[in-house]
């Protein structure tokens, strides 16, 4: 038992307990992660170590290591930073006293005998058979794992495994000419990577022969062991390149999924134009494939009736008006009654009601029960399907419409924990960040959506979230641009326009400020300082202070005060 700031952290039982003996939810990588971190407490450990301590033999990109770190201070209310340190350069340092406690029943490997030191005392260096610390400690995870599946494995049954994660086996992408080659391997490398971040699937990885793996036969092997198989092809067709991909039943040989993916080449670099292919088909797959796992684990969908229902209602979420809000609301209650555990139906009425609230089409009394409406369908569906990407995303977004900033950071970093190329989830992680006060996170996430460019119908959303924070960091020349592709890309937002016109304000150029916020009124009549400030609640000092000029700049460039 390691205790540390108030907290617990039980090794034996993997769990982390807060001040108040409840449980803190944290996901096997991050929580595999605060050990290696509460065990070194005093000692730098660079993002090198950290990566092979809690991902051994699995090649990760820094994302994964970065998201860890998020989750893991979003666990510990460490906002401020002040227990998780980065340390410019070096690693991470953590920066609290850790004690140890033995347990009542110790574990067949002793991991209580790691040294720990105080965050003031140098910490000192654990090297059994020569290994560096976090190596030792993901050595003795895993023997520990192996030796409790030996221990136990005479009491399960022989349907036990059953219910494993289905193992995905990555074929190399080939190239249709010479130019497309290298990209092709790129994108094989980030699609594999990506896919091993996923929590309830396998990946095997199938090399291609020139990489040095073993021969055509023996690949061929490595995909026989998997449950499904994806291919693809890539080739430049004209100012584009076109990846076409499948999913095949490696038992029957059936192709159950395919898909193209299409990205420009315009004026992008190609390592983001790699960046945009993996990630397009990735996240296409990633749905895919927890359609699959939610099948064999979850109660069926709905039926057809309910089904058609649903498409019906959510046709007009993004549509609807104040009146048609009514009609909507009374047919998805309608359907809900005659199919009341239908999770599709819950997640749309949640989204419809969201959809009102976010409007102001309720009043003040309907508005506070539609909220505790929506909150409430969409935790008994989580309680249903909790590994559902569209019951995470759903759950994602209300939370952060309704200014639940640190819970909204936990649910979408879920979400892309099955889908870890999700641009809607970024982008809500991004808004929560930006309201915590957290400015460089939060255009760090913003650009990262916005490399992955997914679903490319939202692209938008997350450059006007970049353009917005860099107009909160007082850097109107550098939000100028995002601002002015947001509005290329869907030039019917308000808000984006009058965000333009503070960038303008912002720089010295009070006519183009005017001009932007003469569009963004006819977009939204009726506006005014007040209505058009995002609420208050739960949002930090720091976002509150740095909104203020932009609320004068506003005001400076022809929006009413009230």
């Amino acid at each position: 038992m390691l205790r540390f700031a108030g907290f617990e952290l039980d090794h034996q039982r993997a769990e982390l307990r807060g001040p108040d003996g409840e449980s803190v939810r944290l996901r096997p990588k991050p929580f595999a992660m605060l050990q290696v971190l509460a065990a070194n407490a005093g000692q730098i450990l660079s993002k090198q170590e950290l990566m092979e301590a809690v991902w051994p033999d699995i090649h990760v990109g820094e994302d994964s290591l970065f998201q860890c770190i998020r989750e893991i201070r979003t666990a510990l209310g460490d906002e401020d930073r002040k227990i998780v340190k980065l340390v410019s350069g070096r690693g991470y340092l953590f920066d609290a006293e850790v004690s140890t406690k033995a347990l009542a029943t110790p574990p067949q490997i002793p991991f209580t005998d790691v040294a720990v030191a105080p965050a003031a005392a140098p910490a000192k260096t654990w090297r059994p058979f020569g290994l560096s610390a976090p190596m030792a400690l993901a050595a003795v995870a895993v023997l520990g794992a192996a030796l409790g599946l030996a221990i136990a494995a005479p009491m399960f049954g022989p349907d036990t495994f059953k219910q494993r994660p289905p193992a995905i086996a990555v074929m190399p992408v080939t190239g249709a000419d010479a130019d497309a080659v290298p990209t092709a391997a790129a994108v094989t490398i980030r699609l594999a990577d990506g896919l091993a971040k996923i929590d309830n699937i396998r990946v095997i990885r199938v090399a291609t022969p020139e990489a040095g793996s073993a021969s055509p036969q023996a690949a061929s092997a490595r995909a026989a062991q998997a449950d499904f198989v994806l291919s693809g092809e890539l080739q430049k067709a004209g100012a584009a390149w076109e990846l076409h991909a499948r999913l095949t039943r490696t038992a029957t040989q059936e192709v159950i999924w395919s898909a193209p993916v299409s990205v420009a080449i315009g004026e992008t670099d190609l390592g983001l134009q790699q960046s945009r292919l993996a990630a397009g088909l990735g996240h296409l797959l990633a749905r895919r494939l927890n359609e699959l796992v939610q099948a064999g684990a979850q109660p069926a969908a709905t039926d057809g009736a309910a089904k058609v229902v649903v498409e019906q209602a959510t046709a007009q979420i993004n549509q609807t008006s104040k009146e048609r809000l009514a009609a909507a609301q009374t047919m998805l209650e309608k359907a809900l009654g005659d199919h009341p555990d239908s999770v599709d139906i819950q997640v749309a009425l949640a989204a419809l009601q969201l959809r009102g609230i976010q409007m102001v089409w309720y009043s003040p009394a309907d508005s506070t029960a539609a909220e505790i409406k929506a909150k409430s369908m969409l935790e008994r569906a989580l309680r249903t399907k909790p590994d559902s990407i569209p019951v995470l995303e759903a759950y994602c977004r209300f939370l952060n419409a309704t200014n639940y900033f640190t819970e909204s950071l936990v649910a979408c970093a879920r979400t892309l924990s099955f889908d870890p190329w999700n641009g809607l989830a970024l982008y809500h992680i991004g808004l929560a960040q930006l309201q915590l006060g957290r400015f460089e996170d939060a255009l760090a996430t913003f650009k990262q959506a916005d490399r992955f460019d997914t679903p490319q119908v939202s692209r938008w959303t997350w450059k006007l979230g970049a353009g917005m924070t860099y107009l909160l960091m007082d850097r109107s020349e550098d939000a100028l641009p995002w601002l002015q592709r947001s509005i290329a890309i869907t030039p019917a937002s308000g808000r984006t326009y009058m965000l333009l016109s503070a960038a303008y304000q912002g720089l010295g150029q009070p006519a183009e400020a005017k001009a932007a916020m003469d569009k963004a009124l006819v977009l939204r009549p009726g506006s005014n300082l007040v209505n058009v400030a995002l609420p208050p609640k739960n949002a930090s000092p720091t976002f509150l202070a740095a909104s203020e000029w932009i609320g004068r700049a506003y005001v400076a460039a022809g929006l009413p005060e009230r």
